[in-house]
């Protein structure tokens, strides 16, 4: 059985989810597809703390599926701009635990980690499966990847329909 590591970019996920698809990602889905006959080592999913209860709620989700959720508080700049990203957490988790997998899957569409993705694979000769909505995933990060899946179809919540008033 394959030892997998699952790295999840939350930010990422969300926005491009949303913008491209106008509805949120299935995390049950994603986590029954990426584990399918593998053994979890370690699953994090990293995102930024606005510190409200709704997003507590998606967090305590994550847990329960079995993420280990890092937070990063958010910082609002006074020229109204926001930052918060993982990339670098992200990296080092990566490398900290790639001698425990044979696998690892990387949810995010930011062409920073092409970089990474490339040295797990030549460096390691690890399988990097890369899930991202696939017009607004990096085309350098796609070709990195052993396996890029694009998010669509059953990875998506589907919208409840809006009763009629």
């Amino acid at each position: 059985m394959q030892k997998v590591v699952i790295l999840v970019d939350v930010q990422n996920i969300y926005y491009t989810t949303r913008e491209a698809m106008g509805c949120n990602f299935d995390y049950n889905q994603f986590w029954a597809q990426a584990t399918a006959n593998r053994q979890v080592v370690k699953a994090f999913a990293y995102a930024v703390d606005r510190n409200d209860q709704k997003q507590k709620q998606f967090q305590n989700i994550l847990r329960a599926i079995g993420f280990e959720v890092k937070l990063k508080p958010f910082i609002q700049r006074s020229d109204g701009s926001a930052k918060g990203d993982w990339d670098v957490g992200i990296t080092i988790d990566a490398l900290d635990y790639v001698d425990q997998a044979d696998v690892v899957v990387l949810a995010s569409g930011d062409g920073d980690f092409a970089l990474l993705v490339d040295r797990l694979k030549t460096k390691r000769g690890l399988v990097v499966d890369v899930y991202g909505v696939e017009q607004l995933s990096a085309a350098s990060l796609i070709q990195s990847a052993t396996h890029f899946f694009p998010i669509n179809g059953s990875l998506l919540l589907q919208k409840r329909a809006q009763p009629n008033s």
